[in-house]
C-alpha cells in the first residue's frame, strides 16, 4: 500500500509540475561581412636564345589572378628593374638587351601600367578557388640596338600589381 501511495503521489507531483511549466524564446541576428581579396602568381618568361641579326624572338608567360567572386580588378606590369614601360631592358652587368611585353600574340599593344601608350588588363573575380589566367606575350626585337649587344645571360624582374 505504501508503494501505491508513493507512486500515486509522485505521479501527481509530476503532473502538477508539467502543468505549470512555461517557456520563453527570443531570436538573435547572425551577420558577416565578406571582404574583397585577390592573389596573383606568374610564370617566368624565358626567351629562347637570341642571335643578333637573325630576327626577333618571342615567348609568352601567364599571370593568374584569383579574386573573390564578382570583384573587379586591374592587372598592371611595371617597367622592370632594367628599363621603363616604354622601353624594357634586361641587364647583364652594365650591358642591356631591349624587350617588350604585350597583351596579344600580335604584339600590337604594350602591357604596362597605363602610362603613355601602355594599357592594363581588367577582369572580374570568379571566386578565390578559380584563377583567371592572362597571357603575357614578350618579344626581343632584332633592332639596331639589340644587334650590338654583348653575348651574355640577361635578366630582368617585372612586378605584377593587381588593383581591386
Amino acid at each position: 500500500m505504501r508503494k501505491i501511495l508513493t507512486a500515486t503521489l509522485a505521479a501527481g507531483l509530476l503532473t502538477a509540475g508539467a502543468a505549470h511549466a512555461a517557456t520563453a524564446t527570443t531570436t538573435f541576428a547572425v551577420t558577416a561581412t565578406v571582404n574583397s581579396t585577390c592573389a596573383t602568381t606568374a610564370t617566368a618568361l624565358a626567351f629562347p636564345a637570341y642571335t643578333p641579326g637573325a630576327g626577333a624572338v618571342t615567348q609568352s608567360s601567364t599571370v593568374s589572378v584569383k579574386c573573390t567572386k564578382n570583384t573587379p580588378y586591374t592587372v598592371k606590369l611595371d617597367g622592370g628593374v632594367g628599363g621603363t614601360v616604354a622601353q624594357r631592358a634586361m641587364t647583364s652587368g652594365a650591358n642591356t638587351l631591349q624587350y617588350q611585353l604585350y597583351t596579344t600574340v600580335g604584339l600590337g599593344t604594350v602591357w604596362g601600367d597605363g602610362t603613355g601608350s601602355s594599357v592594363t588588363q581588367a577582369g572580374v573575380g570568379a571566386g578565390v578557388a578559380t584563377a583567371n589566367t592572362l597571357t603575357v606575350f614578350g618579344q626581343v626585337p632584332d633592332s639596331a640596338f639589340n644587334q650590338g649587344v654583348v653575348p651574355a645571360s640577361y635578366t630582368d624582374t617585372v612586378t605584377v600589381t593587381v588593383s581591386y
